[in-house]
């Protein structure tokens, strides 16, 4: 049944679409072992944050006749509040690329970026800046596999690793989850 919702697909897979600061780094040469491994592992732990700072499922399906049950929920709305205010702060106080238009899954990404694009076949680093509150980005090298018109670049991630690629299909599953719910909502009229 249509809902009403594109789903948005990549290399065949499920993909998050949004418009967030992104930034592509060439690389000069292969990706150094040790490198590559800081990267999984820094990357790792900033998907963990994401995953943390998302979850509302666990307290919202509570049974709310529980005598905790209300508590539970303005504890859950204040941290929310207060994660979104430091967010705000950090991303103003520092400096970040430009939002553009980026879709990306496990296996690779396409984003718009104006002005000389990268040589396909070429290797670099995608940072990608998923949240406000979390000021480091999901930097994940990639090699690019095409460059269309009007700025769409194409890149295929390079072993992101298990783990990390777990998240980020739990994240764009997530993404597809709240699009989809949000579609469901009916309008309010003023």
């Amino acid at each position: 049944m249509f809902e009403g919702v594109d789903t948005v697909v990549l290399h065949g897979e499920l993909a998050y679409e949004d418009l967030l600061p992104v930034a592509w780094r060439p690389l000069s040469g292969p990706l150094d072992p040790s490198m590559a491994a800081a990267l999984q592992e820094r990357n790792l732990r900033l998907l963990q944050a994401c995953a943390a700072i998302e979850e509302h499922a666990g307290i919202e399906k509570q049974d709310e006749t529980s005598p905790n049950a209300a508590d539970l929920m303005r504890i859950d709305l204040k941290v929310n509040l207060i994660l979104d205010l430091v967010g705000h702060l950090v991303a103003a106080s520092q400096q970040r690329p430009e939002a553009r238009e980026v879709r990306f899954n496990a296996q690779g990404a396409e984003w718009t970026m104006p002005g000389t694009q990268p040589a396909s076949g070429s290797q670099g680093v995608l940072d990608l800046y998923i949240r406000d509150c979390l000021p480091q980005p999901l930097s994940l090298p990639a090699q690019i596999i095409g460059v269309a018109p009007r700025g769409w670049v194409k890149g295929k991630f390079l072993a992101p690793g298990e783990q990390v690629a777990n998240l980020i299909e739990k994240l764009a599953f997530r993404r597809h989850r709240r699009r989809i719910a949000g579609a469901r909502q009916p309008v309010r009229k003023s």
